[in-house]
């Protein structure tokens, strides 16, 4: 962190904009953990998430589109439920 010198208006208001918005997305991110019962903080939930791969593969048949997600670890596991994924793919 440093500090952030903004000399018009617009710049200052700007930048509290944007650390209102981030502020709003981490406890929103934190809310919906408390609901799940996921029983990990939001960093360790943020740092599962980066290790988490979707692969997405063209059919060669028809050109279409196979994306699978794939969950691997425990973590992965926990977090899942913060996704919304639907349990078959159409």
């Amino acid at each position: 962190m440093r500090p952030m010198f903004h000399f018009t208006e617009r710049r200052i208001e700007a930048h509290i904009c944007i650390c209102f918005i981030a502020y709003k997305v981490y406890k929103e991110l934190e809310r919906i953990i408390t609901i799940n019962k996921i029983g990990m903080s939001v960093d360790h939930v943020l740092d599962a998430a980066k290790t988490i791969t979707t692969i997405r593969i063209k059919m060669p048949e028809n050109s279409s589109f196979f994306t699978k997600t794939l969950f691997l670890t425990e973590k992965h596991f926990a977090i899942k439920p913060l996704f919304q994924l639907p349990d078959t793919i159409f």
